[in-house]
């Protein structure tokens, strides 16, 4: 009897400090391509808030101007709520076709902007991402809208 209880307890003790050891995991963005624009899974263990950043259009006059308004927009929405890009863990993003690029989304264009934010130097995390040619954006001429998940630690 004297056997069982410590065996309850050791079990107590373990799944408590299993637990402790879950909560204070970070998030993993799983980056197996460094060349790519994405991670291919980010894991967000429990304890954090999520956070959803409604879409933000571009402005400006091509696919790569308005990718940079629209993360600086991001950036600054990310800012007000104590987030940063390192902490978004999905993205999708929507690109109309460009009539510079023969009515054909420029997924380069984005992709050259995308890069300078997510992967870079001074902030490496990348999101696990989806990018869409879609008919139209709202709004005149808009060629990118971008929509994020961020999450946090929770306090």
């Amino acid at each position: 009897m004297k056997s069982l209880r410590y065996g309850v307890l050791f079990a107590a003790i373990g799944c408590c400090t299993l637990t402790g050891l879950a909560l204070a995991a970070d998030v993993i963005h799983n980056q197996d391509n460094g060349k790519a624009p994405y991670a291919s899974s980010v894991i967000v263990p429990p304890g954090y808030t999520t956070y959803y950043i409604s879409g933000s259009p571009g402005r400006g006059t091509d696919t790569a101007s308005q990718t940079a308004a629209v993360l600086a927009n991001l950036k600054a929405q990310l800012g007000r709520l104590g987030l940063t890009l390192g902490d978004v863990v999905q993205a999708h993003v929507f690109l109309a076709g460009d009539p510079a690029n023969e009515g054909k989304m420029d997924f380069a264009g984005m992709n050259t902007e995308w890069f300078k934010e997510f992967g870079a130097a001074d902030q490496p995390n990348k999101p696990a991402r989806s990018a869409f040619q879609v008919a139209a954006i709202a709004g005149n001429n808009t060629l990118v809208e971008i929509e994020l998940i961020a999450v946090k630690k929770t306090n």
